[in-house]
């Protein structure tokens, strides 16, 4: 009795291996692992209670060590009021990385720091100064956002909250003068990220599967 009783404590305390087939963890909740800090600020990012936290004292730019070129990237993440982050995918180390990789914003929208302020392409989910992103799913301040992005070849798809919020073909990007400014929109593969700019967000269950 106690034996069987003791597998399904265990049993209970794991996670199923199949919930999410073909994801693997990028972040262990206890150390930044498998990171490296660009351009950091202040104590640039911590690991703290399970979380990857940006302090409003830190920031920079923190990628992963391995570069990824197709992709499904999930994780949660969670705002304060005037909070501001971003998730570079593709990026190269050097550079700004919106222009240089793709810079997928992370803000709070609808906070008095930034409510009405924003251009289309700034908002949450957007692809920087390329691809505006719809509004209206996040949640309140305090509260964890789930949040999936997957890149696969030229298509580029952010899903926030269980609704897709942007659905980028990448080939679609004609005009020359904006092809210019964004060589990141060429790069097939680079490194993940997060972007700090000196606001506190915190992020966890960061996960990933690559694509073939």
């Amino acid at each position: 009795m106690w034996i069987g009783l003791a597998i399904l404590l265990m049993a209970q305390a794991l996670p199923a291996a199949d919930a999410e087939p073909g994801f693997q963890p990028l972040f262990n909740g206890r150390d930044l692992e498998g990171w490296q800090l660009v351009k950091g600020k202040g104590p640039g990012y911590v690991a703290q209670d399970g979380m990857l936290v940006c302090p409003a004292d830190g920031g920079g730019n923190l990628f992963t060590v391995k570069e990824y070129a197709n992709f499904v990237l999930r994780l949660e993440f969670r705002l304060r009021e005037g909070s501001n982050n971003g998730i570079g995918i593709r990026s190269p180390l050097a550079g700004d990385v919106a222009y240089s990789g793709m810079e997928i914003q992370v803000i709070d929208n609808d906070g008095p720091t930034y409510r009405g302020k924003l251009k289309p392409w700034q908002v949450h989910g957007s692809i920087y100064h390329v691809f505006p992103a719809r509004t209206g799913y996040l949640r309140a301040t305090g509260e964890w956002n789930e949040q999936e992005i997957i890149a696969d070849g030229r298509r580029i798809t952010v899903t926030l909250n269980g609704t897709k919020i942007l659905d980028a073909d990448l080939g679609s990007v004609r005009d020359p003068e904006l092809l210019a400014k964004h060589p990141g929109l060429s790069r097939t593969s680079g490194h993940i990220g997060f972007l700090g700019h000196g606001t506190h967000v915190d992020f966890r269950r960061i996960r990933v599967k690559e694509l073939p």
